[in-house]
């Protein structure tokens, strides 16, 4: 029998789940919103420098007199988008790979497989430092060496889910009714596999920004004057003595990176009710 799509009780909302959509709703918000409305221009250097946060500067300003209330909140809109789309491209690319790996077996099970091991083998952020440092600083090269890095888990994972689905009765059926082996992925395969990509992709924003952010710390991303989180952070370093500088950046990662995690956490609850039971069961 097919695996229906799956609906969203209410008794499987939790709490956590609850505060971190909203959360990872509004920074999205705030992400493609944030240049309608921010007090200052991210770029300006009008204000007096250095200026802890009061009444006219909520969050102060840096050494170069800029609002940093609008530089986190327009670089909501760089950071964010930028990781949704890293996490899309990982999750499509991955998936694909791990599906026709698993589906197909033999030689092409290897190939690709032994490719996925390849980038697996190397430290996450020191291939991305490698990957970026090849290409040149910037933010679409951070993107890319990020990509490069990420794809692999989702393949890995589609794979031994499809490996343990391709001899299914209801899968062996369709193939006699005539089901291509695409149709066969789509129809009787895909609707199993999206329950634990959606969970890794939700848990996997996070990791996106804290890599993007990395880069950029490491001036291997976002260059100046983009306002980006991890440049900004990397620009407190030389103003230690004004806390408010890296302060707020690290807690907009924070913030955005305890949300998605929640989210993922919710709906792994969601598609694995295993998991809730053994918890269920460990609290009693």
């Amino acid at each position: 029998m097919r695996k229906r799509w799956l609906k969203i009780p209410a008794a499987w909302i939790t709490p956590l789940g609850v505060i971190g959509a909203v959360i990872a709703v509004a920074w999205v918000g705030i992400a493609f919103t944030a240049r309608l409305w921010v007090p200052f221009d991210p770029l300006a250097q009008d204000l007096p420098r250095l200026q802890a946060p009061g009444i006219d500067t909520l969050m102060g300003t840096d050494a170069l007199g800029r609002d940093i209330f609008s530089r986190l909140m327009t670089g909501a809109g760089v950071t964010i988008p930028l990781a949704l789309m890293l996490v899309v491209m990982s999750l499509l690319v991955g998936t694909l790979i791990g599906a026709i790996a698993g589906y197909f077996g033999k030689w092409v099970d290897e190939l690709l497989m032994r490719l996925t091991d390849l980038v697996m083998a190397f430290p996450t952020v020191i291939l991305a430092m490698v990957v970026a440092a090849a290409l040149g600083p910037s933010l679409f090269n951070a993107v890319i060496a990020a990509f490069v890095v990420s794809w692999p888990q989702y393949a890995r994972m589609t794979r031994s889910i499809v490996l343990g689905l391709r001899t299914q009765n209801y899968v062996m059926a369709g193939r006699l009714m005539g089901f291509s082996p695409f149709k066969t992925l789509r129809v009787d395969i895909a609707p199993n596999v999206v329950g634990p990509i959606l969970v890794l992709a939700s848990l996997d924003v996070g990791t996106a920004i804290l890599l993007l952010s990395g880069l950029s710390f490491l001036g291997l991303g976002a260059q100046p004057p983009t306002p980006e989180w991890g440049s900004m952070i990397s620009a407190a370093i030389q103003n230690f003595d004004s806390w408010w500088i890296g302060l707020f950046p690290g807690l907009a990662i924070l913030t955005v990176v305890m949300a998605f995690n929640f989210v993922g956490d919710s709906l792994r609850d969601i598609f694995d009710p295993t998991s809730q039971v053994s918890r269920a069961g460990a609290r009693s």
